[in-house]
C-alpha cells in the first residue's frame, strides 16, 4: 500500500524515543564513566582540597565545585579510554561486557559523550574554581589518554607512566583550595602514586592471560622476568609508602593518633604484598587488591579527621 512508507516514517521516532528512555541505556553510559574508579577520585580530590585549605572558614561550595569538575573530567577520561580500547576490551573476558566492547552503544555517540564530559569539566574548573586546577585536570586527561593508554600495548613501563596522571586528583583538590602546590600537596601525590603499583600489580596478575590475549604488554611474557617485575612493583612501593604515609605526623600536620592508624593500615597492606610476592596466586592477588581498596580511602579519611 502507498501509505505504508508514510506510516513507517512516523513509527521510527517512537522507537528511538523508547530506546532513549530505556534505563539500560543510561546505565550503560554511567558504566562508561567507571563509577568504581570515580569513588576513589572523589575521596582523594576532597582530601586534597580539605588539607590544602588554609585555616579558617571552610569554603564548602568551592570544594563541591572542585570535586564536581574533577569528577566530570575523570568521567570523560574513562569514557574516552573505553572508546580508544573498545576493540581490545572485546577480546578480554574482564572487559568484554563493557557497553562499547559488547556493541550496545554507538562508538561515535560515546566519543561525543566523552569529549563533552571532559570539556565541560575542564571549563567548569576554570570558571568555578581556578585556572591551576583546570590545567592539572587537562594535563591528567592528555597524559592518560595519549601516553599511558597506547603504552600498555608496548611496554611494562606503562604502570610507571600511568601512575603519574593517576595520582593527580589530590593535587587538583589542593590547587583548588589554595591556588598553589606546596610540600603537603606532594605528600598526598606521592601516597597515591606509590599506592597504584601494588594495586595494579594485583589486577595485572589476576588477568595476565586476558591482557596477553588482547595484546597488552603490562607484564613481560617471560615468566621469570614477569615474577621479578611484579615483586619489585609490589614490594618496593609498599616499603616507600610506609615512610611517605607517616610524613603528615612527622611534620606536625596530624595528631599522634594518625601515626598509629597509618602504621596499622600500612602494616596490613604490606603484609598482603609480602604474601603475594612469596606465593603468587589469584587468591593472594585478590587479597592484595582488597587491601589496597581498604587502605587508600581509610588513610585519606584519617588525614582529614586527625588533621591538626
Amino acid at each position: 500500500m502507498a501509505s505504508e512508507p508514510i506510516l513507517r516514517a512516523f513509527e521510527l521516532p517512537v522507537v528511538q524515543r523508547s530506546r532513549f528512555w530505556d534505563s539500560r541505556i543510561w546505565l550503560d553510559y554511567l558504566a562508561l564513566t567507571k563509577p568504581e574508579v570515580n569513588f576513589l577520585i572523589v575521596i582523594t580530590t576532597f582530601a586534597g582540597f580539605y588539607l590544602g585549605c588554609p585555616s579558617g572558614d571552610f569554603p564548602f561550595l568551592r570544594s563541591m565545585n572542585a570535586v564536581l569538575g574533577t569528577l566530570l573530567v575523570a568521567s570523560g577520561t574513562g569514557t574516552l579510554n573505553q572508546y580508544l580500547e573498545r576493540r581490545f576490551d572485546a577480546q578480554m573476558r574482564r572487559t568484554s561486557r563493557r557497553p562499547l566492547a559488547a556493541g550496545r552503544l554507538n562508538p561515535s555517540a560515546v566519543l561525543r559523550f566523552g569529549i563533552a564530559l571532559s570539556v565541560l569539566g575542564i571549563v567548569y574548573l576554570a570558571a568555578a574554581v581556578n585556572f591551576l586546577a583546570s590545567l592539572l585536570a587537562l594535563t591528567t586527561l592528555f597524559s592518560y589518554l595519549f601516553f599511558y593508554t597506547p603504552l600498555k600495548r608496548k611496554s611494562p613501563l606503562c604502570t610507571l607512566v600511568g601512575a603519574v596522571p593517576g595520582a593527580m586528583p589530590p593535587l587538583i583538590g589542593w590547587a583548588a583550595a589554595s591556588g598553589q602546590l606546596n610540600f603537603g600537596a606532594w605528600i598526598l601525590y606521592s601516597v597515591l602514586f606509590l599506592w597504584q603499583f601494588p594495586h595494579f600489580m594485583s589486577i595485572a596478575w589476576m588477568y595476565r592471560e586476558d591482557y596477553a590475549r588482547a595484546g597488552y604488554l603490562v607484564l613481560p611474557y617471560d615468566e621469570r622476568a614477569r615474577s621479578r617485575l611484579v615483586n619489585w612493583q609490589a614490594l618496593l612501593p609498599l616499603l616507600l609508602l610506609l615512610h611517605v604515609s607517616l610524613l603528615p605526623a612527622m611534620s606536625s600536620k596530624a595528631s599522634p593518633a594518625y601515626y598509629i592508624g597509618a602504621v596499622l593500615l600500612c602494616g596490613g597492606f604490606l603484609y598482603s604484598g609480602i604474601r603475594f610476592a612469596l606465593r603468587k596466586s589469584n587468591s593472594s592477588a585478590r587479597k592484595l587488591l582488597s587491601a589496597s581498596i581498604v587502605y587508600l580511602p581509610l588513610l585519606f579519611m584519617l588525614m582529614i579527621v586527625l588533621r591538626k
